[in-house]
Parts: structure tokens; sequence; C-alpha cells
């Protein structure tokens, strides 16, 4: 029995990019076949069906036919615009991001359904999450441990020794955070205050409505970023991209708030 030459899926738009006058290739993250490129053909001219649909960061029901290189898109339907958050140009910023570090490190056609579930319970916090931070930490622990990169936090990493509520250190090569007395000549280690050690292995563990009670002042906010950036660079070997635009804004703000000479 042949294939079928269509398929329906949900999906998030997680990037897209201009083809041809009038066409675009969109990258989906899907909860079956986890990351497919698509082309929508004329979503670009006044008018189209599909336009907004297939708008970057949209959740939609979404009708493929297989193509010879890339699938098709030829039917679309929003199930969530997410507009709270691409009306806020902060928000939207960590939509980016979310989406980039999606896009970075899965794998075309890799079936992780852990991950859609993950993607859009997130975006759909950057809605309305009244702390877009803790949203993004916990949003970098849950990915890297659904795709089998879970930092090692309750037992040293290269001892197997259980961490003792001191300052121990992460160490990216070991895969987590490992004890004072391995942690001499080990290079790129980064000390991990005790608060920092115990809201990570709070995180890693429990639902978001309980990390999101979690008061995290901003040294330590601070401190949970760079521990997961670092983290994610080493994995990625690269920096990513759109981290350099939340930087930006961050200052920005800074600049906005500080008060006039």
């Amino acid at each position: 029995m042949p294939a079928p030459r269509t398929y329906r899926t949900e999906a998030v738009v997680i990037k897209h990019s201009k083809l041809g006058e009038a066409d675009k290739i969109v990258t989906l993250y899907t909860p079956e076949l986890g990351k497919v490129r698509a082309v929508a053909k004329g979503v670009r001219r006044p008018g189209s069906k599909l336009s907004g649909h297939v708008d970057l960061l949209t959740h939609s029901q979404l009708l493929l036919a297989h193509g010879r290189n890339l699938d098709i898109v030829t039917q679309a339907q929003t199930i969530d615009s997410l507009l709270p958050m691409k009306n806020d140009l902060a928000r939207i910023s960590c939509g980016f991001y979310v989406a980039e570090l999606v896009d970075c490190f899965t794998e075309e056609r890799m079936h992780t359904p852990r991950v859609f579930d993950l993607l859009v319970d997130t975006l759909r916090r950057l809605c309305q999450a009244r702390d877009t931070e803790q949203a993004l930490r916990y949003f970098e622990l849950h990915l890297v441990d659904a795709l089998g990169y879970r930092p090692q936090l309750r037992t040293c990493a290269i001892c197997n020794t259980a961490l003792e509520p001191v300052t121990n250190f992460f160490h990216p090569a070991s895969g987590g955070v490992i004890c004072p007395s391995c942690s001499y000549d080990k290079p790129y280690i980064r000390p991990l205050t005790l608060n920092a050690f115990k809201v990570l292995r709070l995180w890693q563990d429990c639902d978001f409505d309980t990390a999101s009670r979690v008061l995290v002042n901003p040294e330590l906010r601070g401190e949970l970023e760079m521990v997961m950036r670092g983290y994610i660079r080493f994995l990625l070997e690269r920096e990513v991209k759109s981290t350099s635009w939340l930087d930006q804004l961050r200052r920005d703000d800074l600049s906005r708030a500080a008060p006039s000479p």
C-alpha cells in the first residue's frame, strides 16, 4: 500500500527564510516528526490564505504534502498566534532565543515529543510570565535534559560522590557539577554558589509552577544564566546568536532606567 501523499500535524514555526518572489521556507517543529523544513508557496503575496498561519513563532495545525526535497504546506489553521508575546519586544526576543535553541539542538526528523511540549508550554509562558528569565532558565534546563544532556547535580560528575552543601563547581566537559576535590587543574570550571546549586537541583525535577515560586535575586539570576549559557555553549560548540540581542535589550533597559546626570 503506497504511503499517503499528505499528512496533518501540529507545528510551531521556529525559523523562516524567503524563497523566490513569493514563497518561504519554514522550519517547523512538530510532535510526531520533530523538525521539518517545508515550503509555504505564495505566502508573501497579499491575500495569501497561508499568511499569518505560518508566521514565525506561531502554533498551527498544518496539512503538508510530501515533496522531493522539501514538503509543501497546503493548508494551515492557527491554534495560537501567541500575540501577547509578539506585541512585546522583550518577550518576543525571548521567543526567538527559545526557537533558536530548538533549531540548533535538533536534527531534522528526530522524534522528540518532550521537546515539542516544552516548546509550546514555554512560548505560552512567555506571553504572560512576570519573570521571563526564570521561564528561560527552566526551558534551558529541561531542553538539555530531554535531548540527553541532563547535567549531573546530585553526585560529583567525576568521582560520583554525593555533593555536599558547599561551593561546588560547574564543569561542562564533565556534564555537571564537580566537588571541590575534583576541581583542581580543570579548565573552564565555574564556581557554583550554594543557592544556585539548590535552585538548579529543584528546577531539574519540579514542574514550572513550583519553579516559578522560587524567589531569585538579581545576583543569583545572573549566576544561573551564566551557568546555563556556558553549558549550552559547550554542547553546541558555539554561541547562540540571539543571546547578543537579549544582552543588548538588557543594556538598553538599564540605560533608560539610569537617572539623568
